[in-house]
């Protein structure tokens, strides 16, 4: 992702969308055809995004903010960590409206991890990286919230991986033995925080560049194997986004430099990970994914949202506004992308 930074930086009768409230003077408003606006006050791009439920969600920003909301949006808390003014947060990891972590991207010490468990009001550096040649991608918590690992592009050859064992209070780096080799140019995607996510005990990680793949942890990241996806890799292209409910699973991605472009940019497995086929086309690039319920998934992206309800077959394009995160609980998804924009959905 190093190389990347910088260039990184009607239908809804169809798709079963409805949206989450009326509009009205200081309440959400509908957008489009799709999502409700419940934007943060803020011109930062929300790449960092994570929902309790459907009142409580955390945002984070390109520029070093962070916000909360616990009414569904119509109020933002600025939860912002001190000294973190232009620190990227592009994931974001919340238990609860009092408990959450923030994933900072960069080279060197600009990869950090920032915990809170008092709402925002004073945060804790956890992790802070040492390493110029590392650069972390994507932060995924286990059930439960004890166990955790997070991600960074390969060094010395392989994916560098870093865990945590008491709810993201401390990290500490696993041994690279059980990592399989990386291809020449691979590397994660820091575009939404789900190139690393975890299902029950397993764990899954995107690549793209110079491959396509998809790593799957057993045992909490200490071993991993590596399968081909079917999205094409490219300098700028790949596999973005994964979802797992149980053992079937979705992947999401393009290149985001032809952002129009969908084809073949989505694949699914129902084997945790082993296989995977290729998916039904989207309306262009993918940086996010997530299940809504078994079959239904939401995708966005600079181009807009796509719906699947036949676990990702088929999708169809249901809002066009740009977006880059998404994060679906129970049958309301929320999503997040450039200038502060967050929106919400019942999916149904």
């Amino acid at each position: 992702m190093r190389r990347l930074l910088g260039i990184l930086s009607a239908a809804v009768l169809a798709t079963g969308v409805a949206a989450a409230s009326p509009a009205g003077a200081g309440q959400p408003h509908p957008h489009a055809s799709g999502w409700t606006r419940v934007d943060a006050p803020t011109d930062q791009q929300l790449r960092g995004l994570d929902a309790v439920d459907g009142r409580i969600a955390w945002v984070g920003g390109s520029a070093g903010g962070v916000w909360r909301t616990t009414d569904g949006g119509r109020n933002w808390d600025d939860v912002s960590p001190e000294g973190a003014d232009g620190l990227l947060f592009r994931d974001i990891e919340a238990r609860s409206a009092r408990t959450a972590l923030a994933m900072s991207i960069g080279v060197g010490t600009d990869s950090r991890i920032y915990r809170t468990t008092d709402g925002g009001q004073s945060w804790e550096e956890v992790f802070v990286n040492d390493d110029e040649a590392a650069f972390y991608d994507c932060l995924a918590m286990y059930p439960g919230d004890r166990f955790g690992l997070a991600v960074s592009d390969p060094v010395d050859g392989k994916f560098r991986i870093i865990s945590t064992r008491d709810g993201g209070a401390s990290w500490q780096l696993v041994d690279p033995a059980g990592m399989p080799e990386a291809v020449e140019g691979e590397f994660g995607f820091a575009a939404s925080g789900t190139c690393l996510v975890t299902s029950g005990h397993d764990a899954y990680l995107a690549s793209g560049g110079g491959a396509a793949r998809i790593f799957v942890s057993r045992d909490r990241g200490l071993s991993w194997e590596v399968h081909d996806s079917t999205i094409p890799a490219s300098p700028a292209g790949g596999v973005f986004s994964l979802a797992f409910r149980g053992g079937t699973g979705i992947a999401v991605g393009g290149d985001f430099q032809a952002p129009e472009v969908g084809t073949d940019a989505s694949a699914f497995t129902h084997d945790r990970g082993e296989t995977w086929t290729n998916g039904g086309d989207l309306a262009g690039y993918r940086s996010g994914v997530d299940w809504v319920r078994h079959g239904v998934a939401v995708a966005v992206g600079p181009t807009g949202s796509d719906l699947t309800r036949d676990g990702g077959r088929s999708w169809v394009a249901f809002d066009d506004l740009p977006l880059d995160a998404v994060r679906c609980i129970r049958t309301t998804c929320w999503a997040s992308g450039p200038d502060g924009v967050v929106v919400r959905a019942r999916m149904r």
